[in-house]
């Protein structure tokens, strides 16, 4: 009997991150969108960092993102871009690597706020809501990732709208998105974190 349930646990374990996952995607799949001119207006834009190279330029996925943000503010779809990344360390500042690449592809510097404590998609999510004070806003990321992007603005007060950059061909990336969407329902039902925070800032 215990190596029944013990099997049967196991079978649980398996799926849950993989039923997080498919959950995500039904709950926000009339909110997220490939092609730029079907996406409603928004003031705001906001990009979810990735990684920056040594050298300070941006890797594929990241470059991808600021791109489509390029885009949707040469389309009139919004008037500001929120770039928000990872900046613990001195050396490595994601925020100011997607500003620069946006600049000097025609974006004004005061269209451009920056967001330097956007550590995890929920803390960037979170920062918009409650340090920068936006309620309505589109969110560019890449197809694996943009559900739980949207799933989260849906729970933490923000109506938000889902952009699809690219896609790059990570496949390991989209693997690990089933346990990050479990991550993700922990924190909006369970554990509810609140990021580091901060003075509110005006965009």
């Amino acid at each position: 009997m215990w190596r029944k349930r013990l099997l049967i646990a196991a079978i649980v374990l398996l799926c849950a991150p993989v039923l997080a996952r498919v959950y995500i995607h039904y709950s926000v799949s009339d909110r997220v969108y490939s092609d730029i001119n079907k996406v409603p207006h928004c003031r705001v834009a906001m990009v979810l960092g990735a990684k920056v190279r040594p050298d300070g330029s941006l890797s594929v996925s990241l470059a991808s993102r600021v791109n489509k943000a390029i885009a949707l503010y040469k389309a009139g779809k919004c008037e500001k871009l929120l770039m928000s990344g990872d900046n613990r360390f001195k050396n490595y500042n994601e925020p100011e690597r997607m500003r620069d690449y946006a600049v000097q592809r025609g974006v004004p510097t005061e269209d451009i706020a920056l967001d330097y404590a956007g550590r995890r998609t929920y803390d960037s999510v979170y920062r918009a809501r409650h340090i920068f004070g936006i309620k309505k806003m589109i969110v560019v990321t890449q197809s694996f990732h943009v559900d739980r992007a949207i799933f989260l603005c849906k729970h933490l007060g923000v109506d938000g709208y889902g952009v699809k950059a690219n896609a790059v061909g990570d496949t390991r990336a989209s693997i690990r998105e089933c346990p990050a969407c479990l991550g993700a329902l922990a924190d909006v039902y369970l554990r509810q974190p609140h990021p580091v925070m901060g003075k509110k800032e005006t965009i």
